[in-house]
């Protein structure tokens, strides 16, 4: 036998024999190497932020005591770079440890097949806001729908009890635990301007200002230029639409009918929310007032107990 033929027989371990291609595809997979960071690319659109909290400070710290305990995923570019997968935190720690090195394991994946392994590892985070959210279903939600575009036969196979197919946004549904129209609802949120998604984000934050999730979704369907006039008038209110208010913005803006001078007019209305309650502490009221009183009474009773002690204060001032 020659030296070239020597060459070409492969090498086997006797563990090779006892096990399954799948097994042995799986190994090649999951072999962690040290890549240069400087080789690796944060991913195209990532959707969840990193954020130097306490949390982060703790990883770092670890990092720095015990080195990257899990390896990250990355795969292979055309171009002969890297993109991170999984681990942009622990990334990120590195760089600022000024480490070069951090153990990956490279998997080979298509685009659409990294989109969904992305927001898989990402998305039951503790802390994920509205707009990360959106923007995660909304990449899983195309890469799936392409995905099953690229195999119409498979497509055809999935075929619900009913007898009709199974939809993209149920498919996802099924994955992340979220039904089919809220997914709907947090891809709608991508058409907002970013300032007014920034509010959506404050109010899972507690930070003011901020605007709750349902009349942001309204809004979503108004143009960006409508967007810019209703940013301009709520900083000039200091107040953000009702659900309603924003239901006829959209209503008005799909008519045709919606100006700046109307939405101004519109958000100039004193809403429900805006009117300032005063409240009596429950325990305390009823402490006082005769227990014989019916509760569907009692609104009357301390409006009468009212007046009929602002008119002996007013007595007792004229005596004096």
């Amino acid at each position: 036998m020659n030296e070239k033929n020597k060459q070409s027989i492969p090498e086997f371990k006797l563990d090779d024999f006892f096990k399954s291609q799948e097994q042995l595809d799986d190994d090649k997979k999951k072999k962690v190497e040290q890549i240069d960071i400087s080789l690796i690319d944060e991913f195209k659109d990532h959707p969840f932020r990193v954020i130097q909290d306490e949390d982060f400070n703790k990883l770092k710290e670890s990092i720095k005591e015990n080195g990257v305990f899990d390896a990250t995923i990355v795969r292979l570019k055309d171009d002969g770079r890297y993109e991170m997968i999984s681990g942009h935190r622990r990334l990120l720690a590195c760089k600022l440890l000024n480490y070069k090195e951090i153990p990956c394991i490279v998997e080979e994946m298509t685009r659409e097949e990294a989109i969904i392994r992305m927001v898989d590892s990402n998305i039951h985070r503790e802390k994920t806001l509205p707009s990360e959210k959106a923007y995660a279903y909304k990449m899983k939600y195309e890469a799936l729908k392409t995905q099953r575009k690229g195999s119409m036969s498979q497509l055809n196979t999935e075929v619900c009890q009913v007898g009709t197919v199974t939809r993209t946004d149920g498919l996802l549904s099924n994955e992340l635990g979220e039904s089919a129209r809220q997914i709907q609802r947090y891809i709608r949120l991508t058409n907002l301007i970013p300032e007014i998604l920034k509010l959506v984000d404050n109010n899972e934050l507690n930070i003011k200002p901020q605007m709750a999730m349902s009349p942001a979704v309204e809004i979503s369907y108004l143009s960006e230029q409508e967007q810019r006039w209703l940013l301009e008038i709520m900083d000039k209110y200091q107040s953000t639409p009702s659900h309603a208010q924003a239901i006829t913005f959209k209503e008005m803006s799909k008519a045709g009918s919606l100006t700046k001078e109307e939405l101004d007019k519109q958000m100039n209305r004193l809403k429900p929310n805006q009117i300032e309650k005063f409240k009596i502490n429950e325990k305390r009221l009823f402490e006082v007032i005769p227990r014989n009183i019916e509760r569907d009474k009692v609104e009357d009773f301390v409006l009468k107990a009212c007046d009929y002690y602002s008119k002996h204060l007013r007595q007792k001032n004229m005596e004096r």
